[in-house]
């Protein structure tokens, strides 16, 4: 006889069991024939990458054996031999290498910096940004002035003559989507150093982009813009919790001199690849759905979040369709893109090919967020398309998709934009990829891999209803 906890697990186990049956869709009365037959396509895609997937082992491949990978380095290019033969190995009907100019940017010995305050030095954890160049070689030494924004900086102006400027402008930490508050601030690490280098700043420093209070400095790209190549100044990350002690020590001793030293290098572009495979579709295979992520990473960490997560889901969603035995009816490819982080080279490289050889494209998915729970999907699409995906909610939402909206898609594949094309964003939940985005605690341990897996089989689900419905359903051809 069973004691009364467990007949209480029991009774608990059961209840779970009916409520996960009345959440799935194919159980659900109010769906018609043709939902049914999705709803369980959706459910089989789902079990297959819960319990046959390959994205987490590709994924630990990819971070541990190569690491992070800069646009136009060694480790981008063995990514690249290494994204080739995953994708043969996958068996996909057709693998090639899409050639791309990318920056090739070096960062050189590890950077320096600190200050004295009352008689006792200060270290500083920071890291050059990408595209700075480096300091002389004995380094910097400056007073530091504090400003919160561009805007700021340019009222200022000639004040700014011989100084270190140091942008402190932290996430607003009320946004409840991240990347909200990672756009509010991140102005000042892109154009920081083109607004302090016209007056005549020696350096600027950023605060990370993180709401994170710790000590690893997160790198990211930074722009001279139209200034003369006379005014570009170095130009790099400071932690957290550096700038918030520097921050501090302004307020207590106004004039503080920083020593800063790096040794970064721009070099000439170089020649780097796409990574492109598909599946050819049984009906239309001259029209083409892109699903995608960026190969390149920066150097701190592993780039597994950003966005080797990306990849990997990305030929997840084909690996789902063969194992599941779905036949797309128009072409599904995968690429993953090279130089995403450090310019787009590898987008403009495919947009500029699909424009050459007048391929039509009628949709495409991005992965560029972490590879956290999945949360839902932002469309960029005519007004129809996008009405049309937000009706496949009742069959996304049992699976945790329930932020289907307009909005943006991706960096690398923006380009392809048209009222022909349908965009999308694959959105996980955000909280905690600021913490390790650009940063050296980007690596695989930091990836669940039942998380991973989900987001692989939105993807695929919502690229599986594409492929079904999209072109019928487009009021507009390509």
């Amino acid at each position: 006889m069973k004691t009364p906890k467990l007949l209480l697990l029991s009774f608990i186990v059961l209840l779970a069991a009916c409520k996960e049956n009345k959440e799935t869709p194919k159980a659900n009365s109010a769906l018609s024939e043709n939902e049914k037959v999705d709803a369980a396509n959706i459910k089989s895609i789902f079990n297959t990458a819960l319990t046959q997937g390959k994205s987490y082992e590709w994924l630990r491949e990819l971070t541990t054996d190569i690491g992070g990978r800069m646009s136009g380095s060694p480790e981008a290019a063995k990514a690249v031999l290494w994204g080739e033969q995953v994708m043969k190995d996958a068996g996909l009907d057709s693998v090639w290498l899409q050639p791309a100019m990318v920056p090739h940017w070096i960062r050189g010995e590890k950077e320096v910096a600190n200050y004295i305050v009352d008689g006792k030095k200060i270290d500083i954890a920071l890291t050059a940004l990408g595209g700075s160049i480096a300091t002389p070689k004995e380094g910097i030494t400056a007073e530091v002035i504090e400003v919160k924004s561009i805007e700021e900086a340019e009222k200022l102006g000639e004040k700014l003559r011989g100084k270190i400027v140091f942008f402190n402008r932290p996430f607003d930490d009320t946004l409840i989507n991240t990347f909200s508050a990672y756009g509010g601030c991140v102005d000042q690490r892109v154009n920081g150093a083109a607004t302090a280098g016209k007056y005549g700043a020696k350096a600027v420093l950023v605060r990370s982009m993180t709401s994170k209070i710790d000590d690893y400095p997160h790198t990211g790209t930074m722009r001279y813009g139209d200034i003369p190549e006379s005014q570009y100044i170095p130009t790099a990350a400071i932690s957290t919790i550096a700038a918030e002690r520097l921050s501090i020590h302004l307020k207590e001793q106004t004039k503080i001199k920083v020593y800063f030293k790096q040794s970064c290098k721009n070099l000439p572009k170089t020649k780097s690849f796409n990574v492109i495979g598909q599946i050819t579709g049984t009906e239309n295979p001259e029209k083409v759905l892109v699903v995608g992520g960026h190969l390149d990473s920066w150097d701190l960490g592993d780039g597994a979040h950003d966005d080797g997560t990306g990849i990997v889901q990305s030929l997840e969603v084909l690996h789902l369709f063969k194992t599941n035995n779905i036949k797309p009816k128009n072409t599904i490819r995968v690429v993953f893109f090279m130089d995403e982080e450090q310019g787009g080279g590898g987008a403009d490289a495919y947009a500029k090919a699909v424009k050459t050889s007048k391929e039509i494209h009628i949709g495409a998915i991005e992965s560029d967020a972490g590879g956290h729970t999945p949360r839902g999907f932002t469309i960029d699409a005519n007004p129809e398309n996008t009405e049309l995906l937000k009706s496949w909610k009742k069959l996304l939402a049992p699976y945790g998709l329930h932020d289907i909206t307009k909005g943006g898609s991706g960096a690398d594949i923006s380009p392809l934009k048209s009222e022909a094309v349908t965009l999308v964003g694959y959105r996980p939940d955000s909280q905690r990829y600021f913490d390790y985005h650009h940063a050296a605690t980007d690596t695989f341990d930091k990836v669940n891999k039942r998380e991973l897996e989900l987001g692989s089989a939105s993807m695929a689900s919502l690229i599986y209803l594409m492929d079904k419905y999209l072109y019928s359903n487009s009021p507009i051809k390509p």
